[in-house]
């Protein structure tokens, strides 16, 4: 990969991409940009060019914290830095990868040395070296929880706080913060987008002659990187100088209260929650204003900070996508824009006289009589014919033909007849808050909300030597295991002889995330309306425990000759409701073939990820056919998952008052929890986890409530 970086003004299209982040430049206060696009679209090629037309810095000599010369950070743990030597150099760019641990991210400190040497060893983290830089996290919907958690404090508070065993450290840390991400791949939770001041949707361009002057650019740009960086260069220096000239500007810019007052308008109007909404808006009109060279602030940057500050704010749950009504914008912006000052009073001008037509075109009155102005028609409203008046077209061209030549009314045309045997996608029920279910035993998938497991954070449950480097220090298992051997290592102080073989370090339980896997039956047997409502609404409400919980789920359908993969293992559950909410039903149940489709998925899962487990959801009310042993062929296909071990849950949906109880012997069969549509809400019956014997099932728990609190209540098979 060449060094030299694709030059900003050689990107093609994208505008608001490039207006978000030259604003986040000209003011970082704006609190960075989030850029959500679909892959291939220069997102990543963007970020690392608009790196190269900021400023340089001024440093601290030997200062690893960037530390200012002209205002130092107090409390630099490199100390304060009186009267230092400084030098220039470029801003930095940190590019943070997926799989970062919070210790790289932050810093850690030598416990082996605090504790041994009695002195603070600390190395710094990214967010040391990204300090009046940028900070650039691709893939940010992929980072665990707890990480961007971590990121967005320091980017709001612009300082880093590292707490290791009673030891603190604190440095500064502002900087530039870009997020990239791709929908399809996951959603980040409300609450963390909501800590990025601006984003941005981007899609490629449809036209073919922008696509290929991009493509014409990328290939001249890898056959020689310097050549056409050169080309660009006039271009790039121009675009420096004016974010330069902008930052200089921003604190002459002036926030009118007209402005401001459109500002809480439009924020309280579109019910964005808490106030950072409108802080980012105010910050982001003034950044406009600088970038324009402007010193007040106008209609035109509020409305521009409103689509890039509010679209990701609105979301409400997880399937609503981010948007902002453009007409009601308007409309709160007119009705609270400043009043116009009142024109000074000309002097009255002779009348002239009326148009004895009536108006241009000879739209007046056609033999209609005289008007209510006079009996030349002129002083009243005229009758237009064939045009709106002030309020609306007339009666009779409204609500009756009133020329001979008018179309007549067309009728609804009839819809084509629906396939034999098939029923057209029915709507989703409104979902709801359901029990917890998760996986038996301890795990050690990625950090989650289901399922107890070993991760990063959580509380500690006991100590083992260490693997690899000393992270997480066990201080009262290390001062066991060093406390018998001081009198034969020679201790002649209150010192504490410690040698590598004693320091344990901590084991701490949390939560995974699962790989929740449904089956769903789409046969004819489910196709009653208002029943597949009901099981649709079930299966959404499950699709957003899974999202609250930030599992993978997939979805295999099963009708008529066999079984399809839905929606393949994705953490984007927007994608898994738009599938279940265009899902057809009709046909016969092959549910053999659905559960043997679900036995493969999770084999290949498994050799991808053999650290997350999986739980697969079957939604069905038991009954098997299409064959003359289908119910023996569904049977043996859940013993072959119960023999995998898999954990799986029921979702019983017979309905009526003649039951045949299929799906729990379904359910006997997988050695899985059955639960009715009734009792998968969250506020249901007190006890769960039950079959027709009262008997304990493995491998799945459930719980009443929607914590991520070890459930209790699981069953055995017999």
């Amino acid at each position: 990969m060449s060094d030299v970086r694709y030059p900003f003004t050689a990107i093609v299209g994208m505008a608001d991409l490039r207006l978000g982040l030259l604003l986040n430049a000209v003011s970082p206060a704006v609190g960075g940009v989030l850029v959500r696009g679909e892959k291939g679209t220069a997102k990543s090629t963007m970020v690392r060019a608009l790196a190269g037309l900021l400023p340089s810095i001024a440093t601290v000599d030997g200062c690893r914290f960037a530390c200012d010369p002209a205002g130092p950070d107090p409390q630099c743990p490199d100390g304060a830095h009186d009267g230092g030597a400084s030098s220039r150099r470029p801003a930095e760019l940190v590019e943070l990868p997926v799989g970062v641990s919070e210790d790289r991210i932050v810093g850690s400190l030598d416990l082996e040395r605090a504790l041994s040497e009695g002195v603070k060893a600390y190395e710094p983290g990214l967010l040391a070296r990204a300090h009046r830089g940028v900070l650039y996290i691709d893939e940010v919907n992929l980072l665990q929880d707890h990480v961007v958690d971590l990121l967005l404090d320091a980017a709001a508070m612009g300082r880093s706080y590292v707490e290791r065993e009673g030891v603190s450290v604190r440095h500064a840390a502002r900087f530039l913060l870009v997020g990239t991400m791709n929908p399809e791949e996951g959603e980040l939770r409300p609450q963390l987008l909501d800590r990025f001041g601006l984003t941005v949707e981007i899609a490629a361009t449809r036209e073919p002659v922008e696509r290929a002057e991009v493509v014409r650019r990328r290939l001249s740009y890898d056959a020689d990187p310097a050549l056409f960086a050169d080309r660009f260069a006039a271009e790039e220096r121009a675009l420096a100088d004016r974010i330069t000239a902008a930052r200089e500007l921003l604190p002459s810019v002036e926030l009118t209260d007209a402005a401001l007052r459109q500002i809480t308008a439009v924020c309280a109007a579109f019910e964005v929650d808490g106030l950072r909404a409108d802080i980012v808006m105010a910050r982001t009109a003034v950044a406009l204003a600088a970038w324009a060279g402007r010193t007040e602030v106008l209609a035109e940057d509020v409305r521009k900070a409103a689509e890039l500050a509010l679209p990701h704010r609105r979301r409400r749950n997880p399937f609503d996508a981010p948007g902002l009504d453009e007409e009601q914008l308007d409309r709160i912006l007119e009705e609270h824009a400043e009043p116009e000052p009142e024109e000074p009073q000309q002097p009255q001008e002779p009348e002239e006289d009326p148009d004895p037509e009536g108006g241009p075109e000879g739209d007046g009155p056609e033999g209609d009589g005289p008007q209510d102005g006079g009996p030349d028609g002129g002083g009243g409203a005229p009758e237009p014919s064939g045009q709106d008046g002030p309020d609306g077209p007339p009666a009779e061209v409204a609500d009756g033909p009133a020329q001979d030549d008018a179309p007549a009314p067309q009728s609804v045309p009839l819809q084509p007849p629906s396939p034999a045997r098939e029923t057209a996608p029915v709507a989703a029920g409104d979902p709801y808050r359901t029990r917890l279910f998760s996986v038996d035993g301890t795990g050690r998938g990625a950090q989650g909300r289901r399922s107890p497991a070993e991760t990063d954070s959580g509380h500690a449950i006991r100590a083992r030597r260490p693997r690899g480097r000393l992270a997480r220090l066990h201080l009262s298992a290390t001062l066991r295991a060093a406390a018998p051997h001081q009198l034969a290592r020679g201790r002649s102080s209150r010192a504490l002889v410690l040698h590598k073989d004693d320091f344990r370090e901590q084991v701490r339980q949390g939560r995974e995330s699962n790989l929740v896997l449904f089956v769903v039956d789409a046969s004819g047997s489910m196709a009653a309306r208002q029943r597949m409502t009901a099981v649709k609404g079930a299966v959404l409400s499950l699709l957003m425990d899974a999202y609250q919980r930030r599992d993978k789920i997939g979805m295999i359908t099963f009708r008529g000759a066999g079984a399809e993969l839905a929606l393949p293992p994705t953490s984007s559950v927007e994608v898994g409701a738009a599938r279940l909410e265009s899902l057809p039903t009709g046909g016969r149940t092959p549910l053999a073939a659905g559960l043997l489709r679900a036995h493969e998925v999770l084999r290949v899962e498994r050799l991808r990820d053999p650290d997350r487990r999986p739980l697969l959801v079957v939604v069905t009310d038991g009954r098997a056919t299409g064959a003359r042993d289908a119910v023996a062929q569904s049977q043996r296909a859940a013993g072959l998952l119960a023999g995998q071990g898999v954990a799986s849950v029921v979702l019983d949906c017979e309905s009526g008052p003649v039951r045949l109880g299929l799906a729990r012997t379904l359910a006997d069969r997988l050695r899985a929890t059955a639960v009715t549509l009734d009792e998968l809400r969250a506020d249901g019956v007190a006890s769960l986890v039950r079959d027709s014997r009262g008997e304990r099932r493995p491998g799945v728990s459930a719980s009443s409530g929607s914590s991520s609190s070890a459930s209790a209540s699981s069953r055995k098979a017999a």
